[in-house]
């Protein structure tokens, strides 16, 4: 999932502040108010434009639409390595997303990962083509037959909540990874490992392998 790669909190920050619409409204904004600004839903476990009392759905559709606001998103530290880090032990890998906007999402991340897209597969999906109450968990079971995976041998990283149950439910390992704005995992899902940033994770990896 491309969430955990790049900081989407950054990109959220910086279009309550900047962008014509909600500036004004959001001037003075302190890094640490995000979540009063956007609450943190129990399903979601992170921030989400769309969790707004007032304006989620509008937002969400903003930002998406503005691509200086929309691609504002900078890698995390240590991907770009760690990626090729794991490439070298033999993992395959993928990154998976839904947008609005499959070709726009497709170019930034093919833009901001192209060191590592001789190996990296990305996946994009549009936002309505899976709306159905098993739609994440099903979109996993496709990309598993399409590229000849076995879910048993599969790990999904993520920092959604709701994609941790999406993993469980096709058959894949769930990992969180974490950042300061994300909420605890609800109890039946603490046994789910959990790492500050993908290096960890990687080290973790390595490690059990």
């Amino acid at each position: 999932m491309d969430g955990v790669l790049a900081d989407l909190n950054y990109a959220y920050y910086h279009f309550l502040t900047s962008h014509p619409k909600y500036r004004e409204q959001y001037e003075g904004l302190k890094w640490e108010q995000l979540p009063e600004v956007l609450p943190i839903v129990p399903e979601y476990g992170a921030l989400e434009l769309k969790t707004h009392a007032e304006h989620g759905n509008e937002m969400d559709q903003d930002f998406c639409a503005d691509q200086e606001f929309f691609r504002n998103r900078p890698l995390y530290p240590g991907v770009i390595e760690t990626l090729n880090k794991l490439n070298e032990r033999g993992y395959r890998q993928f990154t998976m997303s839904a947008t609005y906007d499959v070709q726009a999402k497709k170019a930034y991340l093919d833009d901001v990962l192209a060191p590592v897209t001789d190996f990296l597969t990305i996946e994009c999906v549009e936002h309505g083509e899976f709306m159905h109450d098993n739609a994440k968990r099903d979109r996993l079971q496709d990309c598993y037959k399409k590229y000849e995976l076995k879910p048993e041998e599969t790990i999904l990283v993520d920092d959604r909540i709701y994609n941790q149950y999406a993993a469980i439910e096709s058959g894949a390992h769930p990992v969180r990874l974490r950042c300061e704005f994300t909420t605890d995992l609800p109890a039946e899902l603490s046994w789910i490992p959990e790492f500050p940033n993908i290096m960890v994770l990687k080290d973790w990896l390595v490690g059990s392998t």
